[in-house]
């Protein structure tokens, strides 16, 4: 490796990055904080780099004290971790004093994670993204020993896929017909195609996220994990896709697997869907009541975004729908806050912390469907008394008053996700 090339990549972010055009994303850092970012492919973790850079220069730092470097650039291939140092070689041979570094896809050389250890031993500030596998691993999280914060960045949620598009709701936003028609006509694209940002300025949505969905089977899945089985671990995710509703056993999803004629054992599904965990493609939720063993077995699964779901179904809504509200609450509550409800009654989001129960029906209209979805937040809240009832619908809205004093508030989604 050449210290030229470094110092010519090193260059070109220092031209390119403070204009790039972005939506600016709430994040908060702590001061003087080191960072990793990790997230699925393609949901924006390299623009959070470009924002904080932005942001570094309004506070003042100039452009020179910045060191961009891109791991997935053509000519850091074959770069090793011995060879990490020349950045800081090169950056001293172009500028006086300590940069700010910025290394994106950095996993993409095995051992980056001594280096990024001595940085921060060093008092260096660095800002650094890539996958979940690679960045989160047992192994690489003793190294960097509690050295960087870690922040998760998805896709857009609603909120921010609307201001993407100037739509900026205030408190009376309900009350004009023009912005709710405007939050309607997005939500029915977010719906369908989700957040990623890219996906939102393409024609072919459908065409982009199927090859946005095969970059991750082969590179995030197959390639990194060595999986030999392809065949098993693409049935596994359309499997996962179809029952994203249900609690599902992974021996039930070996069993569907193997009705194809593929050979698949269920501890190979538990590997396959911790792999999907990895690359930050799925998410899983425990049912509250389960026994220890069924609640590491027997989960909720479903997908980091709507628009990945929704090249696997066929017009189902309703999986859409509840896909999108698990995304909502995933991103506002970890895996100690958030469950499903299964022991004499079902109920698809309990928030024990908050005595909060979530119910999410495509609608009410029909009179059995709304008894149904309203008892099963009564026989909860005889178990296990709740603060807050909601049902998500795609579009009713309305207060439901209980003979036993639990009031049940009906949303609909679009305006739920941006409240």
């Amino acid at each position: 490796m050449e210290k030229d090339v470094i110092s010519s990549i090193i260059r070109e972010g220092q031209d390119f990055i403070p204009e790039v055009e972005l939506y600016e994303r709430p994040v908060e850092y702590e001061a003087k904080g080191n960072y990793v970012f990790v997230g699925v492919r393609q949901c924006g973790k390299s623009y959070m780099l470009y924002q904080r850079i932005q942001q570094l220069l309004r506070e003042g730092h100039g452009i020179k004290e910045v060191v961009y470097v891109n791991f997935d650039d053509e000519r850091l291939k074959m770069m090793k971790a011995e060879e990490l140092d020349l950045i800081l070689q090169a950056y001293a041979a172009m500028h006086e004093g300590r940069p700010l570094l910025f290394f994106d896809e950095i996993q993409n050389v095995d051992g980056w994670e001594h280096f990024a250890r001595r940085l921060a031993n060093q008092k260096y500030q660095v800002f650094i993204t890539g996958s979940n596998a690679k960045m989160l691993g047992r192994d690489i999280a003793t190294t960097l020993g509690g050295r960087y914060w870690t922040r998760s960045i998805y896709p857009f949620t609603f909120k921010e896929f609307l201001g993407c598009m100037g739509i900026v709701p205030d408190r009376q936003w309900t009350y004009s017909a023009r912005t709710r028609a405007a939050v309607e006509r997005a939500f029915a694209e977010y719906f369908h195609f989700g957040g990623f940002p890219d996906v939102r300025t393409v024609v072919a949505k459908r065409i982009w996220l199927n090859e946005l969905y095969n970059k991750i089977f082969f590179s995030d899945l197959v390639v990194r994990n060595k999986v030999r089985n392809e065949n098993a671990l693409r049935l596994t995710i359309r499997r996962l896709a179809e029952c994203v509703r249900q609690p599902t056993a992974y021996n039930r999803i070996s069993n569907l697997v193997r009705c194809t004629g593929v050979t698949c054992h269920p501890n190979t599904v538990m590997d396959f869907v911790g792999f999907l965990h990895d690359a930050c493609l799925v998410f899983s939720l425990k049912n509250y009541v389960s026994k220890f063993s069924d609640r590491e077995t027997i989960k909720k699964h479903y997908f980091v975004d709507n628009g990945l779901l929704y090249i696997f179904l066929n017009n189902d809504e309703t999986a859409l729908l509840e896909n999108i509200c698990a995304i909502h609450l995933h991103q506002q509550y970890d895996e100690q806050q958030l469950f499903y409800y299964n022991k004499n009654v079902e109920v698809d989001f309990y928030l024990p912390e908050e005595h909060t129960a979530i119910q999410v029906c495509y609608s009410l209209a029909d009179t059995h469907t709304a008894e149904r979805e309203v008892g099963a937040l009564l026989k909860l809240h005889a178990f296990e008394p709740l603060q807050r009832a909601v049902i998500i619908t795609r579009d009713e809205e309305k207060i439901i008053q209980t003979g036993n004093g639990l009031q049940v508030e009906v949303k609909p989604v679009w305006k739920w996700l941006i409240e």
